[in-house]
């Protein structure tokens, strides 16, 4: 990539804004110029980037003319108001938010799944991101659905607190100190305590009795694949772990195909490590694989007992790197090469 461009993150003080500006620059992406972007108070919060110091500017009075890509990630709402009015100023926003997946005109793309779907970006001149949860799955999957079809995924995923934000953060370190130490813990970011517990709730309730964390694996997986045929029941937790979803996948192929097969596909499927030793230790977890990392990790691979055509699998990825800030700039990585 020898086009260099204009980077605006918006969200930038925030954790995913954080981790985009530190993958820009630990990729060398062709950047020209970046610009930090966040609400009025954060303005002039200076932040470390590329042996300087970006200044946080302000979203409401920022001009976006200048701006090549829009790294979005500032909350649904805020990408409502200034998403649409950013790509009317020319740029072409990547946005982490729930806003615009679900819009028919606007790409959900996860790279190394359908990255032709950036072609859509003209419509809106948005491209939107994933879900977390969403994105380390489609990754496990597509190189199944592309050998061997998939009619039905059951999926439980086991998700770490940055998923709700730097609160939650902080509420489990704070519950796990005061609970170590005999102090009673009052929860304020989750509705129970989170510290040494697991909660079967992430996201508001739906009338269908799942929640929206739980539709949005079933509505993006569908997108995403392009296959509306996919069925999905997901049961979604929120466990104490600080960073890395975990996610345990039985998927139903249209054809049979065998636990050696699947290993063989995955391991070489484009930012997926299989890990998959039966011994101790022989598989990935969030904690000790994929915090920090950039791949999906995919490990218990194994024939469905209960199924004549069912692979189980267990998934996990860091959800700020990949479930969110990688991907985008992957996005944008691509839009340079090919796009702009």
């Amino acid at each position: 990539m020898s086009k260099k461009v204009n980077i605006a993150v918006v969200g930038a003080t925030g954790e995913v804004g954080g981790a985009m500006l530190s993958i820009l620059e630990e990729r060398g992406f062709p950047f020209n110029e970046v610009y930090a972007v966040a609400s009025s108070r954060s303005v002039g919060k200076r932040i470390e980037f590329n042996e300087d110091e970006l200044v946080v500017e302000d979203l409401a009075s920022f001009d976006f003319s200048n701006i090549d890509i829009g790294l979005f990630s500032p909350g649904a709402a805020v990408s409502d108001v200034y998403a649409p009015k950013a790509a009317a100023a020319g740029a072409v926003v990547i946005d982490n938010t729930s806003r615009f997946r679900y819009e028919d005109d606007v790409p959900l793309v996860v790279p190394e799944v359908n990255p032709d779907d950036l072609e859509q970006r003209v419509n809106r001149g948005i491209v939107a991101n994933p879900n977390c949860s969403t994105i380390q799955m489609v990754m496990a999957l597509k190189p199944i659905y592309d050998a061997a079809g998939i009619e039905r995924v059951n999926v439980a995923t086991y998700q770490a607190v940055s998923g709700k934000g730097k609160k939650a953060v902080e509420e489990l370190a704070r519950q796990t100190a005061d609970l170590l130490n005999g102090k009673p813990v009052s929860p304020t970011a989750h509705p129970v305590q989170i510290a040494f517990n697991a909660l079967p709730h992430i996201d508001a309730f739906q009338e269908n009795g799942y929640t929206r964390e739980e539709m949005k694996m079933v509505w993006e997986t569908q997108k995403i694949l392009g296959d509306d045929s996919i069925q999905v029941n997901p049961t979604c937790v929120r466990i104490p772990v600080f960073y890395g979803h975990s996610e345990a996948v039985h998927v139903e192929t249209k054809e049979k195909i065998s636990a050696a097969e699947v290993k063989t596909l995955l391991g070489d499927f484009p930012g997926v490590v299989v890990m998959d030793e039966r011994e101790d230790g022989g598989y990935p977890t969030a904690v000790t694989e994929a915090s920090g990392q950039d791949p999906v990790f995919v490990g218990r691979i194994r024939e469905d007992l209960s199924h004549p055509r069912g692979i189980n699998l267990w998934v996990v990825s860091d959800n700020i790197r990949k479930g969110a800030a990688l991907n985008s700039v992957q996005i944008a990585e691509i839009l340079v090469k090919h796009y702009l």
